[in-house]
């Protein structure tokens, strides 16, 4: 791991000038040669995900100059970062895709764990079905910094996802997609939210001790970090831009804001719509809800 991370940041410091940082699965990185690899290359920030980091490892990150960026799906976990000293809280939603390690919206959770940062320097950004800007207004008005989106930026020029998962990503709406855990059960039981395709509708109700062992046939084939990875039945990683096989027989994330994904654009220009259309509906909403000049409103519950 940390060999093949120590590679990724290098090259990617070939492409950009600009501050970046990495992400960490915690439950993968048992003896944290990841994390070393992001200390030495000074990286400007790591998001760790899916399991506690200690007030100890946050204390060393800053000490290593690196801000720690903590995506959880609970108000406990929260406490708990918030505790760590944490940079920011990425608070996850249960629309979202991919890997979803919480049972709670995302308009139920920011606006708690918003107050439960109170003043502290602690920044709170919303991760769960964001794909366009009132979604980008939605969040900061229940008191979110700013917006993590994945499913939206998978559907970029950009993006390394195979041009049949983009494609994909079209046709579904946020009624087509599924809570599920049948992925990746051989090495890691976990709920993700994917797209209910043909296969998944057909194989979703298979029994729990059901998984993608060496038993299952193989779909395909990808190349990942450098080497050929064979891809089984019902396993975890998507298709990327070097998959081969089954293309529609694999699994593909994607959250309940997939609906708004109608094209697939540069993710530059994902970036600049974002924030001319929430200035444009903040801007509106504030004509439209000026006070009346008598300064006297009324609400009306049907």
């Amino acid at each position: 791991m940390y060999e093949m991370t120590l590679k990724a940041i290098r090259e990617t410091k070939k492409l950009t000038t600009k501050p970046f940082g990495a992400g960490i699965l915690l439950g993968f990185d048992q003896d944290s040669t990841t994390v070393k690899a992001i200390f030495e290359e000074k990286l400007a920030c790591m998001q760790v995900y899916w399991g506690d980091y200690t007030k100890e490892m946050v204390d060393e990150a800053h000490k290593n100059g690196v801000k720690v960026m903590h995506q959880l799906g609970s108000v406990a976990d929260a406490e708990k970062a918030i505790a760590a000293g944490v940079d920011c809280i990425i608070a996850q939603g249960v629309e979202a895709g991919g890997h979803v390690i919480g049972n709670v919206s995302v308009i139920a959770l920011i606006p708690r764990i918003v107050d439960l940062v109170g003043d502290r320097n602690i920044s709170v950004v919303a991760a769960g079905s964001i794909a366009d800007p009132r979604g980008f207004v939605a969040a900061l008005a229940l008191g979110a910094k700013g917006v993590c989106m994945g499913t939206r930026f998978i559907a970029t020029k950009e993006s390394y996802a195979n041009d049949y998962y983009k494609q994909q990503l079209l046709q579904y709406t946020e009624a087509d997609t599924d809570y599920t855990d049948l992925y990746s059960r051989a090495t890691w039981v976990a709920p993700t939210r994917v797209l209910n395709t043909p296969f998944h509708q057909k194989w979703k109700p298979v029994p729990q001790d059901v998984s993608n062992n060496e038993e299952q046939p193989i779909i395909g084939y990808s190349i990942i970090h450098g080497g050929e990875t064979i891809l089984r039945r019902f396993a975890g990683q998507v298709a990327n831009q070097t998959t081969a096989g089954e293309l529609e027989n694999m699994v593909m994330y994607g959250g309940q804001g997939v609906g708004l994904v109608t094209e697939i654009l540069p993710a530059g220009d994902i970036v600049k719509s974002f924030i001319e259309g929430a200035e444009k509906i903040i801007k509106e909403l504030g004509g439209r809800f000026e006070p009346p000049a008598d300064g006297v409103a009324a609400l009306s519950i049907a």
